[in-house]
Parts: C-alpha cells; structure tokens; sequence
C-alpha cells in the first residue's frame, strides 16, 4: 500500500523526493527552485511576519510549490483558557529567572534587560494557543502553498479541514509508532518520521529503527507516504531511508550551513566543526525535549544546581531572551557571548563539514543518492 517516490513527486509538484524545513525564506525558495520542496519554519513569528516572508516566499519562488511549518502542541500550558500573556509571564518562577541571569553574568554579559526582553517573546506562547493558531493558520492559508505540516501531536481539526478545503496536503511529525497510526486516524495526508538524532524536538528512537517501525504499520492500514527523518544530511542516507520503504527525506539540519541561511555566523562555524557527539537532547531550551548544539549555556542547564525545566510555553519565555542577547553579542567578538551561543541541529552535524549553497547541496544530495542506488544494483548482482 506504500506511495512509490515517483507518485509523491507527481503530487507535490517537484522533481526528488527531499523535503527541506528552514526558518530562512532564501533557503526554502532555493530548495523548490532546485526541484525538492522548501517548508517555512513559522512557529516563531507573528501572523503579520509571517505574511511578509511568505509574500517575498511567493515572489522569488519561481511558481515552484512549498509548504510551511506550524508547532501546535497537542498539550501545551493554558490551551483550554483565553490566551493570557501577563498570566504566563507571571508563572515563571524567580528560581529560573535568576538562574538564567547568572549564567549570562558568568560569561560577562548584563543581564538587566532580560525582563523586558521577555515581553518581546510573549508571541512565541500565543503561537502555541489555539487562537494564535489560527491566526498563523489564516495567513498560510491564503498563499499558495502546497503542504502544511504540524509538529508535536496530531494537527488540529481546523487545519485538517482547511487543508482539504484549499488542497493542501497536511503533514504529521511523529517519534513513534502508536503516534503515526494516530495521525492515520486524525486524516493526514503526510507523515515524517523523525527519528531521535534529529534536530529540533525528537523523541528517543533511532532513524534506523523508527522508519521501518513506521513505514510497517502505516502500510499495514493506509496508503500514506511516510518521509523519514532525522540525522539525514546526505544522499546515502536517504537513500537507505527508501530502501527501508520510505517514499523521501525530510531534511532540516543541513541547510544550517549554507551560504542563504540567516544562522549566525559564529554558530555556523560551530557546527562545521561539530561531530555528532556535539549535540545534546534536552528540555532546556523549550521545555520539551529538542536536540541543540552542545554550548556553554546547555551545560549549565545540565549541571547539578540546575533547576529542572519549565512546561512549554514557560521555558521559552527564559532562554529565548538570553540566547538572543548572546547570539548578538557572539557575532561582536563577545567570547562569552562566543561560548553559550547554540542551536537545533542534529546528529548529523558530524557529516556537514563544509559550507555549501543550497542549490550545491541539493546536486549532492542527488549524486550521492543515484551512487548509492548503483552500489546497492552492483551488491544485489554480486550475490
């Protein structure tokens, strides 16, 4: 019952089966115009940003498709009330508050400004809320996008709705099995197994494990494509990723490196020095579990006197301010700033050793995977 690549080309419109998430519009724009299809990361910005980036998403696209990315919580903190901002910042223990000024004062940087740089993030928590949900869901909608996916639980009944009112297919992302043949259930069209060594929120199971798991037991009750995902930075990779029956890749990691992402430069370098034991999972960042590069600030967050993270939206409201007061000063020669600056990123940070253009990663990809398709037609005629 598994979709063949070819059929998965031919209904999103694109050329090979690898899908791209970016929070950079430059990123997702290249990837579509080099035959795959770019996805938009949204989850951090307003309904009116987001208009602006996909607006210039449809003006330097080409006519190619794409889609975007949402992160709508199956649970998260005060979904079922009015979306109170003042309530959610006033939740945030002093504990964490202190405990984040202190690691930004331990690397020479004032941290007097963290207070009122957290109102500035109160969008991040509305985002996660039904009603700002909606909001996102009502610009996306009115773009001519080709697939709209939701992280972290099965997609909410309007964005299901809405996907078959406008065409667009809604895709899932799931860390296990009984997760995939719950979005099976709820009516997806797509789904992303995303295996543990991905960047970003992942669960605990392996890439190698999870796609086979997945691809099984959703071929068993629907006719679903499965993409697989996680730690997928080359061509092989996804290739062994088919072979295992997924019908694409769903990449993220590896556009981080590339001349058109906006990542910060000083992180960049991290990562092209990075091995894949240089990144942690871990709820510090958001208060679900995300794979991050390996810095200053997530060590603290691990040690002993650390306290323990806050639920979603909570969490964000402490490291976001202070990362984005880091990150800043990184890229002025700050060498504290320098050592606490991180990011999502998976494992296979290890493999991306060279900074590349998006559309010389996409020629790699493809190469690397008609090679492993050869090795594989010369091993099978050996036996």
């Amino acid at each position: 019952m598994a979709a063949a690549p070819e059929s998965l080309c031919a209904r999103y419109g694109i050329d090979f089966p690898l899908f791209a998430f970016s929070h950079c519009r430059d990123v997702v724009a290249g990837v579509s115009r080099a035959g795959g299809l770019g996805v938009f990361g949204a989850a951090g910005l307003t309904a009116e940003r987001l208009e602006e980036e996909l607006a210039w998403i449809d003006a330097h696209i080409d006519g190619k498709p794409y889609g975007v990315d949402l992160l709508i919580p199956a649970r998260v903190m005060g979904q079922a009330d009015t979306f109170d901002g003042e309530g959610l910042l006033n939740a945030v223990p002093e504990l964490h508050k202190q405990f984040a000024s202190g690691i930004l004062e331990q690397h020479g940087i004032d941290s007097a400004d963290l207070e009122a740089a957290r109102r500035n993030t109160l969008h991040l928590g509305r985002n996660l809320h039904p009603a700002g949900a909606e909001d996102t869901m009502d610009v996306a909608f009115r773009h001519p996008i080709k697939l709209i996916a939701n992280a972290l639980g099965v997609p909410p009944a309007s964005m299901l709705e809405r996907g078959r009112e406008h065409g667009v297919a809604v895709a899932a992302l799931v860390g296990a099995q009984e997760h995939a043949l719950r979005q099976v259930e709820a009516g997806v069209d797509l789904i992303v197994a995303a295996g543990g060594e991905a960047g970003g929120h992942c669960g605990e199971v392996s890439t190698m494990v999870l796609v086979p798991e997945v691809v099984e037991a959703v071929n068993a009750v629907s006719a679903i494509p499965v993409l697989a995902a996680g730690g997928i930075v080359t061509g092989r990779q996804m290739a062994a990723c088919m072979a295992m029956g997924a019908a694409g890749a769903w990449t993220a990691s590896v556009w981080l490196t590339t001349h058109e992402a906006e990542t910060n430069p000083v992180v960049k370098e991290k990562m092209l020095q990075a091995s894949s034991r240089d990144t942690i999972r871990a709820r510090s960042r958001t208060g679900k579990p995300s794979r991050q590069l390996r810095s200053a600030w997530t060590a603290a967050w691990e040690a002993p006197d650390a306290p323990a993270s806050l639920p979603m939206p909570l969490q964000s409201f402490i490291s976001e301010p202070a990362l984005s007061k880091a990150d800043k000063l990184s890229q002025q020669g700050h060498e504290g700033a320098r050592a606490l600056a991180t990011y999502w990123v998976g494992q296979g940070v290890g493999l991306m050793r060279d900074a590349l253009s998006v559309r010389e990663v996409m020629r790699g990809f493809q190469e690397d995977f008609l090679s492993a398709y050869e090795r594989l037609g010369k091993s099978i005629e050996s036996l």
